[in-house]
């Protein structure tokens, strides 16, 4: 049997906006999905520690701060260094549509921008993301 979907909800820099995230978060715990939230102002370095810590599925990273680049990168620099390169990464906040193909080049898996609904992010998790 396997558990439930353990998904990593945060928020990444110094962007002080949690309200979508949170109602996201809601979201996937109505729908079965066990998260982990790690809240306010997490760096790269906080966001792996805790996804390697609480073996989850999945990283959602939250950033409206305009910081994305930077700060993806560093994510994914640090997913490698500790062997967790298989840990896909979802991300939502404002995003300008030519940052996609880079961000997508250097490993997220989905971008969601702001008035994605809850239920398209909902079913992307349950769709695409795999149990372990």
């Amino acid at each position: 049997m396997t558990r439930p979907l353990r998904i990593l909800v945060s928020k990444a820099g110094l962007d002080g906006h949690d309200r979508g995230i949170k109602v996201v978060a809601r979201a996937l715990r109505d729908a079965g999905i066990e998260v982990i939230y790690t809240g306010l102002h997490q760096t790269p370095e906080m966001i792996v520690s805790a996804a390697l810590q609480e073996d989850v599925n999945a990283i959602c990273v939250s950033i409206l701060s305009g910081a994305h680049m930077v700060l993806m990168k560093d994510i994914f620099t640090l997913l490698k260094k500790n062997k967790m390169s298989h840990v896909p990464v979802i991300l939502g906040g404002i995003v300008p549509e030519s940052d996609f193909p880079k961000l997508k080049k250097i490993g997220v898996k989905k971008i969601f921008t702001p008035g994605a609904s809850l239920k398209a992010i909902v079913s992307y998790i349950k769709t695409d993301i795999k149990p372990m």
